[in-house]
């Protein structure tokens, strides 16, 4: 009886990594297929019925595309708005979350509302006033329209760490008050080494929400030396559209954070939940 339970527990185990196994090779065909297609010579890309395996493997595509837009130069660019975007909101979005959350002071709930109310707006109905603000500080060609904002905290970042703080024990508070703790201190040493993991998942949501981001590059930026990757293949794509594929592969460099940043941002905050559960 026993062994049949057992076997009956290793089939079931089975067939569900078998099931999950199966389906990860669905989810990720298209990133194979892109990968793939970037390395076939021009002739192979059309053929019927389709080929996964390219004959020969055209590695010099990724020389031509990086070549003929400075690549380099655009992936540094990305990294230097992400990096300092996500700094901004790291930094920010945490502070005013725990003052919603466990702070009282006037107005805080009022302020709140208008927070959420915030994230309601389209962003296109925002755009032209930004657009005019930014231009009346001569921000226009710089970067800064796209960094300094994250310094002053994301609306929905700031509502998804509120609800996180909420959810931690005033006791904690009352008990580091009893040993002297002043307020920033409370915050610093306990609150936030606490929701470090809902901190870096929002650190993670704004590097990928950056890291794509197409429309604020292209409104701000107006030298093509300060482009960012998303304007850069886009470039590249209105250049050489049906001219080639050795520009086709490098697109995945751009969509890559997908499939391993945005799982391992769900995982690290649902993880966090769990243990507190």
């Amino acid at each position: 009886m026993d062994m049949t339970a057992k076997t009956a527990r290793n089939v079931k185990r089975i067939s569900a990594h078998l099931f999950l196994l199966i389906a990860a090779a669905f989810f990720l065909s298209p990133f194979i297929w892109m990968v793939s297609t970037s390395l076939k010579p021009l002739e192979q890309v059309f053929t019927f019925p389709p080929e996964w395996i390219p004959r020969p493997f055209m590695w010099s595509n990724y020389v031509d595309a990086m070549t003929y837009i400075p690549f380099f130069t655009y992936l540094k660019n990305t990294l230097i708005i992400t990096g300092f975007s996500t700094l901004g909101v790291v930094l920010t979005s945490p502070l005013v979350a725990y003052s919603f959350a466990k702070l009282q002071w006037r107005g805080s709930k009022t302020l709140f509302l208008i927070t959420i109310a915030v994230m309601m707006i389209p962003g296109q109905v925002t755009m032209i006033p930004l657009f005019l603000l930014f231009d009346k500080l001569n921000w226009i060609g710089t970067v800064l329209p796209l960094i300094v904002p994250a310094f002053f905290g994301v609306p929905f970042y700031i509502f998804l760490l509120r609800q996180f703080f909420m959810g931690l024990p005033n006791e904690l508070k009352d008990a580091a008050r009893i040993d002297g703790a002043g307020e920033f201190r409370i915050y610093w040493q306990i609150m936030l080494p606490l929701a470090k993991s809902a901190v870096l998942a929002v650190g993670l949501f704004q590097f990928m929400a950056s890291w794509t981001d197409f429309m604020g590059p292209l409104l701000y930026l107006t030298n093509p030396e300060s482009y960012t990757l998303s304007l850069g293949l886009q470039q590249l794509k209105s250049e050489r559209d049906g001219m080639g594929t050795d520009d086709g592969g490098i697109y995945h460099y751009d969509s890559t954070n997908y499939y391993f940043v945005f799982p391992l941002a769900e995982d690290i905050y649902s993880r966090d939940y769990l243990q507190r559960d």
